[in-house]
């Protein structure tokens, strides 16, 4: 619960911590690393002004502080990421970078395991929702409820509204968990499951024969 709190420990956060890359900062780091577990080929940005800059902020802890990639949002204020990981993910925080500024994205939305979702689907209900803070430094973490995302194939990302600016300005977004590999017919249900037909149900006692066709 640590880096929630504001006042005690800023300064070590900005001034040691390049100096001191000690076990702590690897291990952090680690933690950090869905990032590399996602499927970059699928990855969707909705409402991105340049195209394939969502792709950007997912990257390194260590690299979080870099201000020249980031992403903005075109028409409005709202951007929606899809993201589909290579395997079975338990998404345990979140941790979002902006400007000090009314572009700081005010709100996140978590949906997991709906591929492909439009701004038409963030209509529903969301698994998580977050109030997010002005964040320039990636000081706040933000917990999931960590039943509810322990078996994620695949999260979508949905930023609202931000603090009143025309768009939303986002340099880098933190997901840490742990991954599992995801055996062949796992992301199959995981696929079923999304176009919510109640049918799909009875299709997964069907999915083992998949075998024969690969």
């Amino acid at each position: 619960g640590a880096a929630m709190s504001h006042g005690h420990g800023r300064c070590s956060c900005c001034c040691g911590e390049e100096a001191a890359a000690g076990a702590g900062d690897r291990e952090r780091a680690a933690a950090w690393g869905l990032y590399l577990r996602i499927d970059r080929q699928r990855l969707q940005c909705l409402n991105e002004r340049r195209e394939g800059s969502g792709a950007l902020v997912f990257r390194s802890w260590e690299e979080r502080g870099d201000r020249s990639q980031f992403v903005e949002s075109d028409d409005d204020e709202e951007l929606l990421f899809n993201i589909p990981f290579t395997g079975n993910v338990k998404l345990k925080g979140v941790i979002v970078i902006g400007e000090d500024d009314s572009s700081h994205p005010a709100e996140l939305r978590l949906f997991k395991n709906i591929p492909h979702m439009s701004f038409d689907d963030t209509g529903r209900e969301p698994d998580q929702t977050f109030s997010l803070n002005r964040d320039p430094r990636g000081e706040l973490e933000y917990p999931t409820k960590i039943a509810r995302f322990s078996n994620v194939c695949h999260l979508s990302m949905h930023f609202p509204k931000n603090f009143g600016a025309e768009t939303t300005k986002i340099f880098y977004i933190g997901l840490k968990g742990e991954w599992t590999q995801a055996h062949r017919h796992e992301v199959t249900i995981c696929n079923y499951e999304a176009s919510a037909n109640p049918a799909d149900h009875k299709l997964e006692q069907i999915t083992p024969q998949t075998h024969f066709i690969s």
